[in-house]
């Protein structure tokens, strides 16, 4: 029996209002978070499917999305629910069978391959698995297919998976020490918000 296929959805739609701007076109550490996002991605998944919205023409022409499937949210200012439909719609449109997905956000750059690799290894149709850190609940999540369907209709606003996850059996996977499960939800002090 082969491994199952795991996908990676990256969440990079939204306009980052506490940001001052789409967290997509972000720099860090040298690159966009788009960019670091789809590198971590790449090294454990294929494909790999990044979901813009806000400003997406500027993102898709000043970031290196090589080896990306990108999809277009029109819904994006409704909230990162709408980004994670696009992204598992798009899976089930696609040619070859996925078997999980594994969901990210944009703005994690402390996320990393290990990490990735663990959350990944009980990729399964049934899967469902959250990352902790020192015992609390975050990202990434991994979504086996099965599951797809009751998150594209339960997903609302910016919980995502959130009401489903709480109505199911889920795996914690203990990622601590893997990876920074911090987010960027504004700028770092003294740092100007506009490229």
């Amino acid at each position: 029996m082969s491994a199952p296929t795991v996908a990676a959805v990256v969440l990079a739609a939204g306009g980052g209002r506490r940001y001052g701007m789409p967290k997509a076109l972000v720099e860090y550490g040298g690159s966009l978070l788009v960019e670091r996002a789809l590198r971590t991605a790449r090294e454990v998944c294929d494909p790999v499917l990044v979901v813009l919205g806000a400003q997406a023409v500027d993102v898709w022409r000043r970031a290196d999305l090589g080896g990306a499937v990108v999809l277009a949210n029109k819904d994006w200012e409704s909230g990162m629910a709408s980004s994670l439909r696009t992204g598992l719609e798009g899976l089930r449109g696609w040619p070859d069978r996925i078997d999980a997905a594994l969901v990210l956000l944009v703005d994690m750059p402390g996320m990393t391959i290990d990490a990735l690799q663990r959350m990944a290894a009980p990729a399964a149709p049934d899967a469902l698995a959250v990352a902790t850190y020192d015992g609390v609940r975050a990202h990434p999540v991994l979504l086996g297919r099965e599951h797809w369907t009751g998150v594209i209709e339960t997903a609302t606003g910016d919980e995502g998976a959130r009401r489903y996850l709480a109505d199911h059996e889920v795996t914690e996977v203990d990622c601590t020490g893997l990876a920074d499960p911090t987010d960027l939800d504004v700028p770092p002090s003294g740092v100007p918000s506009a490229p």
